[in-house]
């Protein structure tokens, strides 16, 4: 019995390390693997993010402080296999290409300081990189040049409420001077507030029409003068609500998405044109 135990023993033991290494950040096998100084690896994603959000150089694992920031280089040869699956994929339908690849790859994030899109190969800079490192990095985007004002070439980061249109620092001292001007991120903050509240009155007008459904199944009372026509009229009903709802719900879903809008300024962008269509 003891025997079999320990054979049991070795053969898991045997089992998990047989399994390709997994980073302890994204709980997956490694995509681009760095090691810190400390002797710990993770993916060259997972550690620059870990670093950018938490704005110091430290190992998640064994909490150890580097002063400056290490420098860090992906090793190769436990990448390999990814890498050429990556090539390979081919690129999907509404998917962003990389700004910087001649390979034409799918980008997977946007830099809103360089105001480009970049592969996993290209991006590795902004986490190697101290002063890239500080840029801010989002879910990519199709029209980063709608971050840029187009008469001063500036980052749209202001918004006027007495126009309604994202404008620059310069465009504040000049053609909007004295209107009632905003950041970003303070009209972006009103507007999903506005955004929740249009959400709940969804839900509330699916959940209304749901049970009006149920009420007419409920109480259909076929014992009249005319069943047939009673029948045909509560099913007519029927259908009209189940289309509204089904209606609501993709509104409601078109909301959800827009809320998960990472970027304020390209948030505020399709909240404006959602509101408008």
């Amino acid at each position: 019995m003891h025997v079999h135990a320990h054979m049991q023993t070795q053969t898991l033991r045997f089992d998990l390390m047989s399994e390709p290494p997994k980073c302890c950040i994204c709980l997956d096998e490694f995509t681009r693997p760095v090691p810190l100084p400390c002797g710990h690896c993770f993916c060259l994603s997972c550690i620059g993010e870990y670093w950018r959000i938490n704005g110091a150089c430290q190992c998640p694992l064994c909490k150890a402080l580097f002063p400056s920031r290490p420098q860090l280089k992906t090793d190769h040869t436990l990448h390999a296999a990814a890498q050429t699956e990556e090539a390979a994929a081919p690129l999907k339908s509404g998917e962003v290409v990389c700004d910087f690849c001649p390979a034409k790859r799918r980008a997977i994030k946007s830099c809103l300081k360089c105001l480009a899109s970049y592969c996993t190969s290209h991006l590795e800079p902004h986490y190697q990189s101290e002063e890239l490192g500080r840029h801010l990095l989002i879910s990519v985007v199709k029209n980063l040049e709608d971050s840029v004002c187009r008469l001063h070439g500036r980052q749209l980061n202001r918004f006027c409420r007495s126009d309604q249109a994202f404008i620059c620092a310069m465009c504040a001292q000049t053609e909007h001077r004295g209107h009632r001007i905003v950041s970003i991120n303070k009209e972006a903050a009103k507007k999903k507030v506005k955004l929740k509240w249009r959400r709940m009155k969804i839900q509330q007008a699916i959940q209304e029409r749901l049970s009006r459904v149920d009420t007419i199944k409920l109480s259909a009372d076929l014992s009249g003068e005319n069943p047939k026509e009673t029948w045909a009229q509560n099913k007519e009903l029927i259908r009209q609500l189940e289309e509204e709802i089904l209606e609501l719900r993709r509104r409601n879903a078109e909301l959800e998405q827009l809320s998960q809008t990472e970027d304020d300024l390209h948030f505020l962008q399709r909240f404006l044109h959602t509101a408008s269509s």
